[in-house]
């Protein structure tokens, strides 16, 4: 059986990231969306449900009532900080696996994942491009094909390193070269499989820019600079580190500046503490 064969089978049997997680992809997708929809969603969903209604009550807020329904939740939160919420706890045990192929120890790439996704918030906001939602659970799922591909890329990885170190490859082409697909094109397969938006899986998929088509596509752009800024952060760098293309454009094509960036790096501390805080609760 070849690799990408072994690959698909492997997609199939995957067990599924939390269905509400597609409910909610799909739902930010569409611009007649209300925060009312996203709440019959959320309560629907007795897990999600419990631990929403925990964090509010939780001694973090210290509400003088207790808060009895997602609604409720909404109002206190806000929705965009729900829907980050629900998404972030529910991706976690997805992404908080070892692997071992890309030397990421246990919980490193959920890390990495959260960081950029709260960074990517940001950027929408200097940018006020929209599409925050969409966005931000792009940049948390962008890495999924990785939790696939790690094997493959383990018992390649002197192939895959060599061609690095001393052919001038990205860590991407690499693994394209060496096993016959890169994990952003895994990670849209995956994507598929669970039925994402055809955005969400574009996004996934050229989330390191290599194709120049969708340079100048905003959304991913956005996915892309995240991800560049948490590495240069040294947040969740394994063994393909920096090994890959900086496309220095997209800075320019974005309007964000040196100063923008350095004001998202000083405020991201804080902001990750807060999420932190929040999902030690549940």
């Amino acid at each position: 059986m070849s690799t990408i064969k072994e690959l698909i089978k492997e997609i199939k049997n995957l067990k599924p990231i939390p269905a509400i997680v597609n409910q909610i992809t799909m739902a930010i997708d569409d611009p007649n969306c209300s925060a009312k929809d996203i709440a019959n969603i959320i309560r629907f969903d007795p897990s999600v449900t419990a631990n929403l209604l925990k964090i509010c009550n939780s001694a973090y807020f210290g509400l003088p009532n207790p808060v009895e329904s997602v609604q409720d939740a909404v109002s206190i939160l806000g929705m965009n900080q729900i829907i980050e919420l629900v998404l972030i706890k529910s991706g976690a045990k997805a992404l908080s696996k070892k692997q071992k192929g890309y030397g990421l120890h246990e919980g490193i790439m959920w890390k990495h994942a959260v960081s950029s996704a709260l960074i990517s918030k940001e950027i929408c906001k200097k940018t006020k491009l929209g599409n925050e939602n969409l966005i931000f659970t792009a940049t948390l799922l962008k890495d999924i094909g990785k939790t696939v591909l790690d094997r493959y890329v383990s018992n390649s990885f002197e192939k895959i390193i060599t061609l690095v170190q001393k052919k001038g490859y990205s860590f991407r082409e690499a693994e394209k070269k060496v096993i016959g697909i890169d994990h952003g094109e895994l990670g849209a397969m995956i994507a598929t499989q669970w039925k994402f938006s055809s955005k969400m899986i574009n996004i996934i998929r050229h989330h390191h820019l290599s194709d120049k088509s969708q340079q100048k596509n905003t959304d991913i752009a956005i996915v892309y600079l995240s991800d560049c800024i948490c590495m240069m952060m040294g947040i969740g760098i394994g063994e393909d580190g920096l090994a890959y293309r900086f496309h220095g454009d997209v800075i320019k094509n974005l309007n964000i500046t040196h100063t923008d960036i350095a004001v998202i790096i000083a405020d991201f501390t804080l902001e990750m503490q807060k999420v932190e805080n929040l999902i030690s609760v549940t």
